[in-house]
């Protein structure tokens, strides 16, 4: 009954003393006057962004949370990140410099077609305006006034001839942009391939 009880007790001490233990535990951390303070407590909400360490009772450091990055840090990871993301699509993208090469071309192609397309556009306009001024021209010479409709029309024609030369300077901005991005994607492949051109 004796070695029973004594079982007994020594098992409800096993257990608690790991419980004990724990309870014992201290924190480590420096407050804002630069002093180390020891507290059973825990750390104040203040200071746990600057880390602080967990002791066992018998002062021995069981656990050490690092301080919070700063912004600069966590600027830097997000950079880092944002960087790898970028990285990865570009390798999906492309499997080599010379698929940048032909991705290149191709979209300046595109362009080239947009700006021939707004080219053919402009001179048909031309031609239609060409000819209302023939009319309105026979007109004043015939001693009449320029009927209304045909002066709306040559100003809808100039007005949409305007449109296009925007549209084909924006192709053309278009045009370095592409250049400009495509020259950037190029040159990270090279990189990211070892400096591979295949």
């Amino acid at each position: 009954m004796l070695k029973s009880s004594a079982l007994r007790l020594g098992l409800s001490l096993g257990l608690l003393l790991p419980a004990l233990a724990g309870a014992a535990e201290l924190y480590r951390y420096v407050d804002d006057k630069g002093v180390t303070v020891l507290d059973r407590q825990g750390v104040p909400p203040e200071y746990i962004g600057k880390g602080y360490e967990v002791l066992n009772e018998q002062g021995r450091v069981v656990r050490v949370v690092p301080p919070a990055p700063s912004r600069e840090e966590m600027q830097r990871q997000l950079d880092a990140k944002a960087r790898a993301s970028s990285d990865a699509k570009l390798l999906r993208l492309y499997t080599s410099v010379s698929d940048v090469d032909r991705a290149l071309e191709r979209k300046l192609a595109e362009l080239d077609s947009l700006i021939g397309v707004a080219r053919g556009n402009q001179q048909s306009l031309r031609a239609q305006q060409a000819n209302l001024q023939s009319q309105a021209a026979e007109s004043e010479r015939a001693g009449r006034e320029v009927p209304a409709h045909l002066v709306e029309q040559i100003n809808n024609l100039r007005d949409q001839q305007k449109g296009l030369e925007a549209d084909i300077a924006r192709y053309e901005q278009d045009r370095e942009a592409v250049r400009a991005s495509y020259a950037a994607d190029r040159a990270r492949i090279t990189e990211l391939l070892g400096g591979s051109s295949r």
